[in-house]
């Protein structure tokens, strides 16, 4: 089965010192290092998507800023596709479909950031495309939210969203699961 690595947004300011810091989000960078150097060694397609905001007050990910650059921990190097989105689905108004139809992909392999956004909505969004997906839960990261008052923690958030995507959307394991 063919597999595609898709880096989705590990970019600054999701950093510690960027305009919207995530939690976990180095662990989480270190992880995708991880599966970007596996993919880049076996020579197996990847592509690394980059959020720009384009909407009117967007705080984060502005054009042109070093926040939104691709963190250096994963940094493209020379002939890497890189894929700017400006919505939480990678695959909408991108050609992220073409390119991993004329890959012939039948699997992506998703980490990044964020969970509960476009992890979630890029995983759905290939799962109805038909694509099996893998989403490595360790290699994702979020933040805190707020609903009706109440902070739910990064940690909760995640897993909520891990629990969620595992059936049917996605298999969610480790990278050390990965890896073997």
């Amino acid at each position: 089965m063919k597999q595609c690595l898709i880096l989705v947004d590990i970019q600054n300011d999701y950093f510690p010192g960027g305009k919207m810091e995530v939690v976990e989000m180095e662990k989480a960078a270190e992880n995708s290092q991880t599966l970007l150097d596996k993919f880049r060694n076996e020579g197996a397609p990847l592509f690394h998507i980059k959020h720009i905001s384009r909407r009117p007050g967007a705080t984060f990910f502005l054009p042109e800023t070093d926040g939104a650059k691709i963190h250096d921990i994963v940094s493209p190097e020379e002939g890497e596709t890189v894929i700017e989105k400006n919505f939480p689905n990678s695959f909408r108004e991108t050609d992220l479909l073409s390119n991993l139809k004329e890959n012939g992909t039948e699997e992506l392999v998703i980490c990044g950031a964020m969970s509960h956004m476009c992890i979630d909505a890029t995983t759905r969004a290939a799962f109805d495309f038909g694509f099996r997906c893998v989403v490595i839960n360790d290699a994702c990261a979020t933040r805190d939210m707020i609903y009706n008052g109440e902070i739910i923690e990064a940690a909760s958030v995640h897993a909520a969203f891990m629990a969620a995507l595992a059936v049917p959307y996605a298999k969610v394991i480790s990278t050390i699961e990965y890896m073997a």
